[in-house]
């Protein structure tokens, strides 16, 4: 039997009037920002300055910027813990973002680079444009989402979910030192079929001849071509951007992504001249060797308004310059590396290892490769570039200084031989001396026959779409939601970077979630197992 209660009209009239103070207080907060909601809640600007020994200026342009400084953060929230104040990180992000433009006319795809990488990805775009192939890999493509309860059944593809670019509005446009056109190149790099996947749509690829490249053997020692850019390296940035206005315009397109996916570059460690802007384009006049190839497309790319990716671990755009230029200018950047063979099985297999806290003594890398890729990794410069993206994922993922015990000497070793029968067919070889309880030792072994062009596509697919996406719906600067897609994530100064492929692709799910007003998956749960029945 329903139970009834008896209440005095009284107590419903105040109900009433506390009813419509509630919501004229949660439409007072749908109209306030981020900032102003965090900074409400310790008691005013000029109480918050107090509390943080700052001047009421600095937390009066937060209010007015409706952003809380990244620094910021993490001191508030522990600030917050000590008066009371329960702060999350998402309550320094706006729940609901800028409208997402939509995906109308052509998107033109500019890469860097028209080797075994670039002429795979072409071939398997267009083969999944006419049906006579699968986008296999492809998140954007053949991924599914879920949004809301688990009870609730809805897991819309991502394609239908957020207004990516259509596969048939792509035009596809690059750069490369050799003149090979697209037909030329896929043909000579041996990854697809000639017969099955290159013949049936050579007219498509032999359309698609590379422009000049801006290249110096310096930075790429194995290398050498004729089809090349003349002149400093700021005549050469001026090309490239000439280049980029070309293009847009002959092929009547209304959006651009670039990406680099050319050979690693020779190591070179951040330095004075990538700081500021200022700086950057003082040493680009001056044709400084810090400058290196890639950086001229990143800022080219920047300076045009055009998202870029970096494919390769060369610096390139993860600089504080280029960096501030791409928020300044409202351009959205990610990179480096594209997580496609090894890399990727040890962000699979070391959060494994911390999610049960078993030991890792070692942990021995090596692997195979004949490519052109392999070719420019045979030079001893180029190859440190590598190594520090490689090297970088498990010290990130087991966090030895929390856990000295089981990862504090963890002996790591990655090896790349350049072996031209095997071509882009890569070969790697894993061992590792793991242990586990009373320290008892256990090993795992790993052999991965893989193809490494045909892992890159549809990362570079992924990129690009999601980059183009980013850009219309007005995010800036470093997406390190798209962490997913590689070795060694940009991500902003005050983090380390997320490596665990896990929650990158948690938080590339929930990025997209946020971006159109869904709510966020916790995994929590607990909803499932509540009591709804009255006691």
């Amino acid at each position: 039997m329903p139970v009834f209660y008896n209440i005095p009209r009284s107590v419903f009239r105040a109900g009433l009037h506390i009813n419509e103070k509630l919501v004229r207080i949660s439409t007072m907060e749908q109209k306030t920002n981020a900032a102003e909601r965090i900074i409400r809640r310790f008691g005013g600007q000029s109480a918050l300055a107090a509390l943080l020994g700052k001047r009421q200026s600095t937390i009066e342009h937060w209010a007015r910027t409706g952003r809380v400084p990244a620094q910021w953060q993490v001191p508030l929230m522990s600030l917050g813990r000590q008066r009371g104040v329960i702060l999350e990180a998402k309550d320094f992000v706006e729940p609901k973002p800028n409208p997402i433009q939509p995906a109308e006319g052509r998107l033109g795809i500019l890469l860097v680079g028209l080797g075994a990488v670039a002429s795979t990805f072409i071939s398997g775009v267009e083969h999944a444009r006419r049906g006579s192939g699968r986008p296999v890999g492809s998140l954007t493509q053949m991924g599914t989402i879920r949004l809301g309860k688990r009870t609730e059944n809805r897991s819309p593809l991502i394609r239908e979910f957020v207004p990516l670019a259509n596969l048939d509005d792509i035009v596809f446009g690059a750069w490369d030192p050799f003149p090979d056109n697209a037909y030329e190149a896929a043909v000579k790099c041996g990854v697809l079929d000639r017969h099955k996947h290159i013949e049936p749509i050579a007219d498509f690829l032999k359309s698609i001849e590379p422009m000049p490249a801006a290249f110096d053997q310096h930075y790429v020692k194995r290398l050498n071509g004729p089809n090349v850019k003349r002149g400093t390296k700021r005549e050469q940035t001026e090309q490239i951007r000439a280049d980029i206005r070309h293009f847009k315009s002959a092929n009547e397109c209304d959006r651009l992504v670039m990406a680099w996916c050319a050979s690693t570059e020779i190591y070179i460690a951040e330095g004075p001249s990538h700081l500021t802007l200022e700086s950057f384009e003082t040493a680009l006049d001056a044709n400084d060797e810090t400058i290196a190839l890639s950086m001229l497309y990143a800022y080219a790319a920047l300076m045009e308004g055009i998202p870029f990716a970096n494919g390769a671990p060369n610096l390139t755009a993860d600089i504080p310059a280029l960096v501030k230029l791409a928020t300044d200018q409202g351009v959205p950047i990610c990179g480096k590396d594209f997580k496609t063979g090894q890399t990727l099985i040890k962000t699979v297999l070391a959060p494994m290892l911390k999610a049960r806290m078993l030991g890792l003594n070692g942990w021995y890398s090596t692997n195979i490769l004949g490519n052109r890729d392999g070719e420019v990794l045979d030079d001893p410069e180029s190859f440190k570039t590598k190594e520090e993206s490689k090297l970088g994922v498990l010290e990130d993922i087991l966090q030895p200084q929390l856990y000295p015990e089981l990862y504090g000497d963890v002996y790591h070793k990655v090896r790349i031989n350049y072996y031209p029968p095997r071509g882009d067919d890569k070969e790697g070889w894993d061992n590792l001396d793991i242990f586990g309880w009373l320290g008892y030792p256990m090993q795992i072994k790993i052999n991965f026959l893989c193809r490494d062009s045909i892992l890159a596509a549809p990362l570079l697919l992924d990129v690009a779409l999601f980059l183009d996406l980013a850009k219309r719906a007005g995010m800036k600067g470093i997406q390190e939601w798209l962490s997913f897609y590689f070795k060694s994530p940009q991500h902003a100064a005050t983090v380390y970077p997320e490596q665990d492929v896990f929650i990158q692709q948690t938080k590339l799910k929930n990025t997209l979630r946020w971006m159109v007003g869904e709510d966020q998956i916790t995994h929590l749960g607990r909803e499932y197992y509540q009591d709804d029945q009255e006691e």
